[in-house]
């Protein structure tokens, strides 16, 4: 109750009390005797202490559900404050169950039964793998929470989100997977730090798929950084330092190859992003420099060889709105240092020769979809992508070149709940010319909170 309400009911009240005096003093105008006046003050006296202990249990009671100590409404959509506190809080997240049928399995316990991983699709003898999998699970469930605190710097923002692909569980019993980090960021004004999305990435232009790996000519990796953004009329820039892993094929000294991750970066990967919203559409433009480098101790040889190269790539997103909902969402990233933040790691960055010297590698992946609106609750997505690298032709078993597709129905009855089925194709083809073929039909029952 307001204190508004409290300043009228006052008045009201000592109106009452007044009435009710005047009433019972009428009486003792005409009173004959003197003892009856003191009955009638003494009543008076009674029901004025009545009205007082009235007044003062009602103002206990206010003071305790007062808005200073009471959960009130946040600053955003969906959030609260705690009692004497300027932060708002929101909680969300998500329940999904997937239950995907692949024409052939990845391996035993493999995580690319339950997301598409390009790079993990059978090719050569492993095309003998299980044939006909069926799998059920609910790992993309997902958990967040994030903060809004208005300061003299500007807002600080906090988002912080898990979901249960970690180290895996056991599918025997309990199905007990682990806890893994997605997110884990911090923002004041312009400047943001923390694990999220790559700057070299634009996540809005990426296809609505039930299928959590994704095209594999997209650029996807989360990370540590360091990002500024600076807005403009029309659009932003970005800025960033982010963190860096050489991830490398490797010759051996018998002419063999292997994949290799020196974990000797020194220096983090660079990158700079436009957004432009427009009438046509919405688009974004990211360049990215990154330093490759290996040492001695990472090498399978005895020639004393250090070696780094400076690489580059850039990207080209956007979205265009079509007919009604309708969307067009398209991307183009390539470089000869593209490597690891394409397509879940389908390609590596650069080889490395026996003696220890690094060669870049030309990369490219591109995406092309289409989502289209039969009702405001019923929609499709068709999207096609590729991939492909230039590697040593000695690398036989080196990943050359994918495709993806996929192809979906959502229906959402109510817009916290999305139920769907989705057609999965993928391909793989290593560098001496294997290939396997992955299809895949994928049902999701979603719920937000």
């Amino acid at each position: 109750m307001t204190h508004t309400h409290e300043a009228a009911r006052r008045p009201r009240m000592t109106a009452a009390a007044l009435a009710i005096a005047a009433a019972l003093a009428a009486p003792a105008a005409h009173a004959d005797t003197q003892d009856e006046l003191k009955v009638l003050k003494a009543q008076i006296e009674a029901l004025q202490k009545s009205l007082a202990a009235l007044e003062q249990k009602q103002n206990r009671i206010e003071t305790q559900v007062s808005p200073a100590n009471v959960v009130t409404a946040g600053a955003t959509k969906g959030s609260f404050k705690l009692p004497g506190s300027d932060t708002s809080i929101k909680i969300g997240g998500y329940v999904k169950l997937d239950a995907i049928h692949s024409s052939r399995s990845a391996g035993a316990n493999s995580q690319a039964d339950l997301v598409l991983v390009p790079g993990s699709i059978p090719v050569g003898n492993a095309a003998d793998n299980e044939k006909r999998q069926t799998k059920l699970h609910a790992r993309q469930t997902r958990l967040n929470l994030g903060t809004h605190t208005p300061t003299a710097w500007g807002d600080l923002t906090t988002f912080f989100e898990i979901d249960f692909f970690g180290a895996d569980g056991n599918e025997i019993v309990s199905n007990s997977n682990n806890v893994r980090l997605r997110h884990a960021l911090a923002s004041l004004g312009p400047l943001s730090v923390g694990q999220t999305w790559s700057t070299f990435m634009d996540p809005a232009s990426l296809p609505e798929t039930l299928d959590f790996g994704g095209p594999v000519g997209e650029a996807f990796i989360r990370q540590g950084l360091v990002r500024w953004t600076q807005p403009f009329s029309g659009g932003s820039w970005s800025v960033a330092a982010e963190n860096p892993e050489s991830y490398l094929t490797r010759r051996n000294l018998d002419g063999s190859y292997a994949t290799l991750a020196p974990d000797d970066d020194r220096v983090p990967d660079l990158v700079a992003k436009l957004n432009l919203n427009t009438t046509l559409g919405r688009f974004a433009i990211a360049g990215m420099a990154r330093n490759l480098r290996v040492d001695t101790a990472a090498v399978a040889t005895s020639v004393e060889a250090r070696d780094s190269k400076w690489g580059g790539a850039l990207g080209i997103y956007g979205v265009i709105p079509s007919v009604g909902k309708d969307d067009f969402r398209f991307s183009l990233i390539g470089g000869n240092a593209l490597g690891r933040y394409i397509g879940q790691g389908v390609f590596t960055d650069a080889d490395v020769d026996a003696d220890g010297s690094i060669h870049l590698n030309t990369q490219w992946g591109t995406i092309l979809s289409y989502r289209h609106f039969w009702a405001d609750n019923l929609r499709s997505t068709l999207a096609l992508s590729a991939a492909g690298a230039d590697n040593p032709r000695g690398a036989v078993n080196t990943n050359k070149a994918s495709q993806t597709a996929h192809l979906n129905l959502l229906w959402s009855p109510v817009p916290q709940a999305t139920l769907g089925v989705e057609y999965i194709y993928g391909r793989l083809e290593k560098e001496d010319g294997r290939d396997g073929r992955l299809n895949r039909v994928q049902a999701s029952a979603q719920y937000a909170f």
